[in-house]
């Protein structure tokens, strides 16, 4: 009897924390799993390093000097490696004929014409960056049901409502809780918040993350994101959408059907188990790391969000119910804000502020086509940036 075939895989964001996960699911799987092309941003060294390990003949480069560096250094790569640059190597990767999944891991929404691309080609699409979905879910929803490709979400919170809702009727469905660590702040007396350095602020108490998202994870911006995620990827309403702290996560989300029954998915806080269940979906071999260990005592808390602790969760709400642009409004200042943050020019306290303040300028609508969507989250940037010296410490 002949094997069965490989899935084989392109991973956009290979050297970032995600793409770190994922390749260990691909060496622990290279019987199951191949992975035929990589891209990353600008680390061209560590890219020809995963090249190298896992014989990839397809590379790319986001950043025009990183892949000029790479050009000129063609020799760390496998022999007949072909080398590409800009987003129109990311496009190149994801329409890659033998590719048979794409997973984009890339931050920010540089990964939307890629991931779109990648759905056009008929390509199932593992999902790890939110912006893509806050940004431009109806058309990605669209796309994936005009070509015939999957969506796989590799969010721990949304593969986690993903395992629980399958084979369940969506009717049935009463609400999804996603659950949220409270980052690094969690326990941090609120007076204190004023004082919140960067340094402090990249310090997640389960999770190893890009500095970004660890930062989302602080304000809660972060579940903001995959409420609105988990809405246009379930087709659910806004009011079905709900988070609560949850310290240890281990329960990444629960399920409350209309009979009042709840399903729950836990595992440790690794994102090797939503990523391999994403490409190795529905098999399910042995994972990369140890399982819970139920011989030790084990202890969940659940508490609600104090939403004036953590105003980016009530913002993301009220997008969610606006609609419309709101959602890339809210992320393109976000984006801005925790940029701003991170240099060293805001407060850790002006980022909803910040992003209030771009809410409440920029025209909300409905979008007609994705090029709609592009010029507001611009617009909202331009706002955004425009008020920064507001916020200056």
């Amino acid at each position: 009897m002949n094997a069965p075939a490989k899935k084989r895989v392109v991973l956009l964001g290979a050297t970032g924390s995600i793409g770190e996960s994922t390749l260990r699911v691909l060496a622990a799987h290279r019987d199951k799993l191949e992975l035929v092309g990589i891209a990353a941003r600008a680390n061209w060294e560590k890219l020809a390093s995963i090249a190298r390990s896992f014989d990839v003949r397809h590379a790319a480069i986001f950043d025009d000097a990183a892949f000029a560096a790479a050009r000129a250094n063609a020799a760390a790569f496998p022999p007949g490696t072909r080398l590409s640059g800009g987003l129109a190597g990311l496009v190149d990767l994801a329409q890659l004929p033998e590719a048979d999944i794409v997973l984009v891991a890339v931050v920010g929404t540089t990964g939307l014409e890629p991931a779109l691309a990648a759905l056009a080609a008929g390509k199932d699409l593992a999902l790890a960056s939110k912006e893509i979905l806050v940004l431009a879910g109806k058309f990605v929803v669209a796309a994936a049901k005009k070509h015939g490709a999957k969506l796989l979400p590799v969010d721990s919170e949304h593969n986690a409502v993903f395992q629980c809702l399958e084979g369940h009727p969506q009717a049935g469905v009463r609400r999804i809780v996603l659950t949220a660590s409270g980052g690094a702040f969690r326990d941090w007396p609120a007076e204190r918040l004023a004082q919140v350095t960067p340094a402090d602020a990249i310090k997640h108490p389960n999770w190893a993350m890009g500095p970004k998202i660890t930062v989302d994870s602080a304000t809660l911006a972060n579940k903001g994101l995959e409420l609105i995620e988990a809405q246009c990827l379930f087709g659910l309403r806004p009011e079905q959408c709900t988070a609560v702290l949850h310290p240890q996560s281990i329960v990444h989300c629960l399920v409350e059907f209309t009979d009042g029954a709840m399903l729950a998915q836990l595992s440790p806080p690794s994102m090797t188990f939503p990523i391999q269940h994403a490409l190795l979906h529905p098999a399910r071999p042995p994972g990369v790391d140890p399982a819970l260990d139920l011989t030790k005592a084990l202890s969940f808390d659940f508490r609600p969000v104090d939403e004036t602790r953590f105003p980016m969760l009530r913002l993301a709400k009220q997008t969610m119910a606006t609609g419309g642009v709101a959602p890339a409004i809210y992320n393109a200042a976000n984006e801005v804000a925790v940029a701003a943050f991170l240099n060293g020019n805001i407060p850790f306290l002006a980022i909803p502020r910040l992003v209030e303040h771009t809410l409440a300028t920029v025209t909300n609508f409905e979008p007609a086509n994705l090029a709609a969507v592009l010029a507001v989250e611009a617009d909202a940037r331009r706002v955004a940036t425009a008020r920064l010296s507001n916020f200056a410490p």
